[in-house]
């Protein structure tokens, strides 16, 4: 659909729940949440367009947040449904808030975890922090890099997960050696690596395209840790109007995996208003 082929894992009945994932991650992001969802929902979990796919039917273009969330909205369509509860974290949250942007008579609710969208705040991102001040987000520019970062990386998609997870993680058994390998062969090919560097170089576009949105209406929860809350906070109060704040204190980002429990009540208790 949309001129690519998406993977997705479903389970579950009733009212349609896609959830949509970060980088560099899967749908198996959403492992722990899933049968929690599923009990109550018709639950999707969807791998972004260039994942979960074979290298010689990744897409050479059509990244922006804008069009991966038609994707999802040609997907919905072709599940038999009009409408959906749409869940998306870092990068899946940059197009799920696409998504209610562009499709909001498709958006029953809409939950955002720990990343809204790219705005005119990412070019003001420093490269080099000054000791003690933050994680230097280093991947947001080497992404952006064409033709290097899957020279770099091409069989040794373990090497960066390892490093990410090893390093942003409070209990490290959150993500175990076995999740990180479902994520490193995801991104072990360089055509798997490149797809994936095509969602950071959209974001010139995206924040283009953000300017032409009106506010999100649609109810939204929005779940962040505290290195991240006043700035999800920050820039929803500019862009939503009916928003509610949930703090994640056991993570540091990956709030699905760090705390599911907390995660997951929030949800269906947001879901089922």
């Amino acid at each position: 659909m949309n001129g690519t082929r998406l993977h997705y894992v479903e389970g579950g009945t009733g009212d349609l729940v896609v959830l949509l994932h970060g980088w560099p991650e899967t749908w198996w992001a959403f492992r722990k949440l899933m049968p929690q969802l599923a009990e109550h929902y018709k639950v999707v979990a969807v791998d972004h367009r260039g994942i979960g796919i074979p290298d010689e039917l990744k897409p050479s273009d059509g990244f922006t947040k804008k069009n991966m969330a038609r994707d999802v909205h040609e997907l919905i369509r072709s599940l038999g449904y009009e409408s959906a509860h749409i869940v998306g974290h870092d990068l899946g949250a940059m197009v799920a808030y696409s998504f209610a942007a562009n499709y909001p008579e498709a958006t029953r609710r809409l939950a955002l975890l720990d990343v809204v969208h790219p705005d005119e705040s990412y070019y003001d991102r420093p490269m080099l922090r000054r000791p003690r001040t933050g994680f230097n987000m280093w991947w947001m520019a080497f992404n952006q890099v064409q033709g290097l970062p899957e020279k770099v990386f091409a069989g040794h998609g373990w090497d960066l997960i390892d490093w990410l997870y090893s390093n942003s993680l409070k209990d490290p058994e959150s993500v175990t050696a076995f999740d990180r390998a479902v994520y490193a062969r995801a991104y072990d090919t360089a055509e798997g690596i490149r797809a994936a560097n095509g969602w950071y170089q959209a974001y010139h576009q995206d924040i283009e395209d953000l300017k032409t949105y009106d506010k999100v209406s649609v109810p939204l929860l929005a779940l962040a840790a505290p290195t991240q809350y006043d700035q999800v906070e920050e820039q929803l109060s500019h862009i939503a109007t009916d928003v509610r704040m949930v703090r994640v204190d056991k993570s540091m980002h990956w709030l699905a995996e760090d705390d599911p429990e907390l995660v997951s009540r929030e949800l269906l208790g947001f879901l089922a208003q």
